[in-house]
């Protein structure tokens, strides 16, 4: 309970806690920021972790001097896509092992529909998860089980972390010198959490509306298969 409480207090007041860690530790706070944010977008096991609200507060303390603008935008870049490249592999490697059966956690359904979904929306679902919570942990992660084409994911990847990084932490350091910023910066963090997670809540809406876009095409287990036969032969060719 108590860890909760410091966890919700540290994001709120992520720009009081991010000074004291810079206080403290110096020029390793860029290894912890680094550490953070590449465990919030490479492992599915840590979507909890601050992302948005960090990257504005590291652009506030920049802005002060306290960190160094190019550091940060660096750290958070290199983290950003390391991280969801990782999860993108660690996804792919196990997609088709999890095809041949049923797991727990994953049907063979879900599965396809997951590689239909990347072949219709292709690029643009990984540089739209990026500015989602959680969903940005577990796209890249989806996208290597669902088999998205290597080159394509990439290219997003790197394309959707720019605009984040650059956009937040720009923000941050442009804005944060404002006295409504240093004011109301708890509020300034929930508004850009809510605007986050803003399109999850539309879209759990619309499905339980009804309202969802009707599926046009059925994905078949041939069309993964066929899918994962031909990464296999670009890898062994390599």
């Amino acid at each position: 309970m108590e860890f909760i409480q410091f966890f919700v207090d540290f994001v709120l007041h992520v720009d009081e806690h991010l000074l004291e860690l810079v206080t403290q530790y110096g020029t390793w706070i860029y290894l912890i920021l680094f550490i953070i944010v590449f465990c919030e977008t490479g492992l599915v096991v840590t979507p909890f972790l601050p992302g948005d609200s960090l990257l504005f507060a590291a652009g506030v303390l920049a802005g002060t001097g306290a960190m160094g603008y190019p550091e940060a935008m660096a750290i958070f870049l290199l983290a950003g896509c390391g991280g969801d490249a990782v999860n993108y592999l660690i996804g792919r490697h196990v997609g088709p092992a999890i095809f041949q059966r049923d797991s727990r956690f994953i049907r063979k359904k879900y599965l396809l529909e997951a590689h239909a979904f990347y072949v219709r929306h292709g690029g643009k679902a990984i540089v739209l998860a990026r500015f989602v919570p959680i969903v940005r942990t577990f796209a890249p992660f989806v996208a290597g089980i669902a088999l998205m084409h290597p080159h394509t994911f990439f290219l997003y990847n790197i394309l959707g972390c720019v605009l984040w990084v650059g956009g937040l932490v720009s923000a941050g350091y442009f804005l944060g010198n404002l006295d409504f910023v240093q004011k109301h910066f708890s509020l300034i963090v929930y508004a850009i959490i809510l605007i986050s997670i803003l399109p999850v809540i539309i879209g759990v809406l619309r499905a339980r509306l009804g309202k969802g876009t009707p599926r046009e095409d059925k994905p078949t287990e041939e069309d993964y298969m066929k899918a994962a036969a031909s990464l296999a032969r670009k890898d062994t060719a390599k």
